[in-house]
């Protein structure tokens, strides 16, 4: 999980910093790992390789999008919809219409794949961190 102060000018135009939280849990990231042929790893690689800015644009998007959330009091649960007045409300909605978002875009593609990188290293879980770093040494060794 990875906790973000991001600082944002509001729409009443008062600067503020928001702790803003991002989580991918294993049955997210086997999900994504499914969704593409060839996995997941090898779809974003291509596009860095293409340049493709347009589909690395929208794959940040969604990341960020996928991965926000609020970490429960307990830290039981990492929370992506609420029920409000009887509808399920996505959290997601109410982050990307923030300035907060936008700040949060503009740093990660700003900052170049290095950028992207940590920010994508940071949401995935430990373990699989872990397990990931040790099969990239070993295919560098090979």
């Amino acid at each position: 999980m990875l906790k973000k102060s991001i600082t944002y000018v509001d729409y009443n135009g008062e600067k503020q910093t928001d702790d803003c939280y991002f989580n991918l849990s294993k049955a997210e990231l086997l999900e994504m790992e499914m969704s593409e042929k060839g996995g997941f790893e090898n779809y974003i690689r291509k596009l860095m390789e293409e340049k493709d800015n347009k589909q690395i644009y929208k794959l940040f998007k969604d990341l960020i999008l996928m991965s926000y959330g609020q970490k429960s009091a307990d830290g039981r649960t990492f929370i992506k919809k609420k029920m409000v007045d009887g509808q399920m409300i996505y959290l997601k909605d109410e982050f990307e219409q923030t300035e907060a978002f936008t700040e949060l875009m503009m740093e990660l593609l700003s900052g170049g794949d290095e950028a992207m990188a940590k920010f994508i290293n940071s949401l995935i879980p430990k373990e699989i961190a872990e397990q990931a770093a040790k099969q990239l040494e070993t295919q560098k060794s090979e």
